[in-house]
This record gives structure tokens, C-alpha cells and sequence, in this order.
């Protein structure tokens, strides 16, 4: 295998400062995962200096993918607690409060302006734009509401 740097680990602990570096420049926890797998290969080779390079590409193949999954599961496990926890949900900060219709529901679906957009609703029944609607939900991208009373 060619190598820039003798020893050879010195190659997997560049890799790894310059994959953590991407890291830094677009976050995501997924670079940062393959930095420290690139790492441990350095260290790894430290310990096995003869090591096959193609061995060097399957342990690095191995730790990336192995420290992803162990990460998006402990994740899973342990979400992070926020003081606001639909900050990115935005259609879920609208749930319970009441917006006009701007047009009006036809075969379940209207229209009504939030801020400065405008959301799509869906309603049971048909009613016309000036209607008052009390959000209930979110269905994809579309607000639930009902007429309120």
C-alpha cells in the first residue's frame, strides 16, 4: 500500500483529525463517527504495524459503520432534553390555537395564513374562507383542524 506518512498509522490519525474537521464544518454526528473510527485504526496499527492494508479498510469500514449505529441507538434511548421541545416541529406549535381561513375548505382541504405562510388544512367538513378553525394535529405537512364553535 502507498502511505504519505511512515509509520503507516500516522496516514489513519491524519484521516481521522481531517474527517473530524469536516465534522466541525458540516455537523451532522456522522464524520465525527468516522474520525474516531480512523483513529482507532491508527491505534490499532500502532499495536499490529504490519497489518494489511486491506484489513486497515475493513476494521475502518467496521468501526465507522459499528459507532453510527451504536450512536443514533443510544440516541434513540436517550433524547436530548430541550427547554423547547418543538422548536424544529413547527406545525406542532400551532396545535390548539385558532386561525381564519384565507380559502375557503373544499372536499376537506383549505388554505389559511400563519405568520407569513401559508399552511394547508385539512377539515372535516366544507365551510367557507372567514371560518374560524382550531388546530388539532399535524398530518405530514398539513395542519388538522376544526371548525370552532
Amino acid at each position: 500500500m502507498i502511505s504519505l506518512l511512515e509509520p503507516v498509522y500516522w496516514n489513519w490519525w491524519l484521516s481521522g483529525v481531517v474527517l473530524m474537521a469536516v465534522e466541525a464544518i458540516a455537523p451532522g454526528f456522522f464524520f465525527l463517527w468516522m474520525g474516531v473510527a480512523a483513529l482507532l485504526v491508527g491505534l490499532i496499527l500502532t499495536v499490529f504495524p504490519e497489518l494489511a492494508w486491506t484489513w486497515q479498510v475493513f476494521l475502518f469500514a467496521l468501526l465507522s459503520v459499528g459507532s453510527i449505529v451504536a450512536w443514533r441507538l443510544r440516541l434513540r434511548r436517550h433524547p436530548t432534553r430541550t427547554a423547547d421541545p418543538l422548536l424544529n416541529r413547527r406545525g406542532h406549535q400551532y396545535t390548539g390555537r385558532i386561525f381564519t381561513l384565507d380559502v375557503p375548505v373544499i372536499n376537506g382541504h383549505g388554505k389559511i395564513r400563519v405568520d407569513d405562510s401559508t399552511w394547508k388544512v385539512l377539515v372535516e367538513q366544507d365551510c367557507p374562507a372567514g371560518t374560524r378553525l382550531r388546530i388539532t394535529g399535524v398530518e405530514g405537512v398539513m395542519l388538522k383542524g376544526e371548525i370552532e364553535k
